[in-house]
């Protein structure tokens, strides 16, 4: 009997608060501004590697498994986000961030879970920060590759490794933005850029289209744990979209039908299938792990291509270094310092960079490193985890007629459990063996 009066009581304080009116963020987003982020998130290198991700799995396989999997990435982050709503409401605090949620759910959730609750958001954490850290190598990888290319043609070959080197201080500046507001510009150049050159590659792809019948209709199976965690790390932004959220004037506005995230994931993935059915027929088993490395390296409009992309990315690094940073300086350095803040928020910002430098340096393999990153981070953070907090949130009672909800997340656990292992295991290998 108490315990129905409590959860009674507990039913009312909930549905009394709406995190949505307490959030004050310093700098918050509205919704056109945050579709630009979320637009500029996913529309970086893995759009240009899908070519690569359909010579992974063949025309039709590879078709169906992205409009599978771009339904399966927004649905878990419809869960994601919901589940977080619910645990505000619950605790009466207006926002939460992605291992904060973890961390609270899994003290909710079923007694053999909870006992990991304290040391989940630092492995969330970790997978966000190695995840986001990974996006910005490839990125780093993709921006002196194509620049190369170009530079080729008119000097001296040099060494990628001397490119990258170039590019160091430009990706230091502009990882010294310190919030999304200032980054709405940038952004929204880089769009602009990203869809002109995404015409311009189509210009080239539609050229003398080989025939259908000159390319495999569904791929190897050893080969389809390439293509998956290639198209997650193009799909699951899952980092910078929970950033987006939490920082936007009008958050309710962010789910539904008709939402943000439906608007941007719509357009994402359509794009995405266009550009990787037409550049695997184009390009066939050839595709590079960026289309823009296949264009011809003579021709002025291709390089023109190139370069635009290369300045998209170097503009979006900052977006994709933007989580890290937070996750480091917010959680776990900011309350350790009390002198000169300002100055070892720059300090964490180079230290960053430099990583990424030197793990670009380090495996300058751009496809494989694209689906390395994609398993074995997204499996986990896009599909698997969102599933275990919503069982917590919604434990023990709350999971529908015969219990279907239960069963649908245990779905999504074990599926991105599969995913991390095998796809993981398959990239690893591949590099191994480029290295040889």
């Amino acid at each position: 009997m108490e315990n129905k009066k409590e959860n009674s009581r507990n039913n009312r304080s909930e549905s009394d608060y709406d995190p949505h009116m307490h959030r004050n963020r310093p700098h918050p987003t509205n919704n056109t501004e945050t579709l630009i982020h979320l637009l500029k998130g996913s529309l970086g290198t893995g759009i240009l590697a899908m070519p690569n991700a359909f010579g992974n799995s063949g025309l039709i396989m590879g078709t169906i498994s992205t409009i599978v999997i771009g339904i399966l990435c927004t649905y878990c982050l419809h869960v994601l986000v919901k589940a977080q709503y619910k645990l505000c409401k619950r605790l009466q605090i207006p926002i939460l961030s992605y291992p904060q949620s973890m961390k609270m759910g899994l003290e909710q959730g079923p007694p053999c879970l909870r006992r990991f609750a304290n040391c989940s958001a630092i492995i969330v954490d970790g997978f966000l920060i190695t995840y986001q850290l990974g996006i910005c190598c490839v990125y780093i990888v993709f921006i002196s590759s194509n620049l190369k290319q170009v530079a080729d043609q008119y000097a001296e070959p040099l060494d990628i490794k001397l490119h990258m080197l170039i590019l160091l201080i430009p990706l230091i500046l502009i990882n010294y933005i310190r919030n999304l507001k200032l980054l709405t510009p940038f952004s929204s150049i880089a769009n602009v850029i990203t869809f002109l050159g995404l015409g311009m590659i189509l210009a080239y792809i539609f050229e003398d289209l080989p025939s259908l019948n000159e390319r495999e209709m569904f791929g190897s199976a050893r080969n389809f744990p390439l293509y998956f965690g290639t198209t997650l790390f193009a799909l699951e932004a899952v980092g910078v979209i929970i950033a987006l959220e939490n920082n936007m004037k009008t958050p309710q506005n962010f789910g539904g039908t008709c939402g943000v995230l439906n608007v941007g994931m719509i357009v994402i993935v359509t794009m995405y299938i266009i550009v990787g059915f037409f550049g695997y027929i184009k390009y066939g088993a050839d595709a590079a792990g960026s289309i823009t490395l296949n264009l011809p390296t003579d021709a002025v409009m291709a390089q023109t291509i190139k370069v635009l992309f290369a300045i998209a990315i170097l503009i979006s690094y900052a977006l994709q270094a933007y989580v890290p940073v937070e996750i480091l300086w917010s959680t776990y350095l900011d309350y350790r310092i009390e002198k000169n803040k300002l100055f070892w928020e720059y300090i964490c910002r180079t230290i960053l960079t430099l990583i990424t430098f030197v793990l670009a340096i380090a495996v300058p393999r751009l496809g494989l490193f694209i689906s390395l990153f994609g398993a074995f981070c997204l499996s986990a953070l896009g599909i698997a985890f969102p599933g275990i907090i919503d069982i917590c949130v919604l434990w023990p009672d709350n999971f529908g007629p015969y219990k279907y909800i239960l069963i649908k997340d245990i779905g999504l656990i074990i599926f991105g459990c599969t995913g991390l292992i095998v796809g993981t295991y398959v990239s690893l290998f591949d590099i191994i063996e480029s290295f040889k």
